[in-house]
């Protein structure tokens, strides 16, 4: 069997599933350019912060904060803007850390939909596809071998509705693993920084 004559043998079912593994490529190719993009080189501003805030050098380490230009150096911009202001840096910095997790965990969740979704969409499209083959029951001609065959072609729907589930999940967990790298990341340099901050403010 073609894979055309396979698409067409899953029923109208096989269109939103397509649909979906379209959507997982698509939020794949999104994220991973944006984590691309939002990277900070943690290991060398884990250095710099106590070294610029060491000599008091604020708008120093707020031009080197502003080339990284990744997310957890973004966090850690948004205390620095504030530095020599009355504003508390541990709330300044839990908000941008908030907002920031939540720029990284967009579109995420449509992944963990259609996780739970295509195996769904799968199944329905087999049941109507069996429901279709044992309908040949009721003809005068129906033969045996043309319900088998009809099961057989029904059961595509299944199984492409758990490939898409799979990969969806792949998806998913790798996209989340990179979130928690950021969400690590961020909190290492915040507590660099608020441990000297604070500590100098005490």
């Amino acid at each position: 069997m073609d894979l055309l004559h396979l698409f067409h043998a899953g029923g109208f079912m096989m269109y939103p599933l397509v649909i979906c593994s379209i959507i997982v490529v698509a939020i794949f190719i999104e994220r991973f350019s944006y984590y691309h993009a939002n990277k900070s080189n943690v290991k060398k501003l884990a250095n710099d912060i106590p070294e610029f805030l060491s000599r008091n050098d604020i708008e120093g380490l707020k031009g080197v904060l502003e080339k990284d230009h990744g997310i957890p150096a973004k966090v850690i911009l948004e205390g620095v803007k504030i530095f020599n202001t009355s504003a508390h840096q541990e709330t300044i910095l839990e908000g941008a850390a908030v907002h920031e997790a939540g720029l990284l965990k967009s579109y995420l969740n449509y992944l963990d939909v259609i996780v739970t979704l295509s195996p769904l969409m799968g199944l329905l499209g087999t049941v109507i596809g069996m429901i279709n083959s044992f309908d040949v029951l009721s003809g005068t001609e129906g033969q045996p071998f043309a319900i088998t065959g009809g099961v057989a072609e029904a059961l595509v729907c299944t199984a492409t509705g758990l490939f898409v589930a799979i990969l969806s999940l792949i998806v998913y967990t790798y996209l989340s693993q990179v979130v928690a790298r950021y969400v690590s990341a961020i909190e290492k340099l915040s507590s660099i920084y608020l441990s000297i901050v604070v500590g100098d403010k005490k």
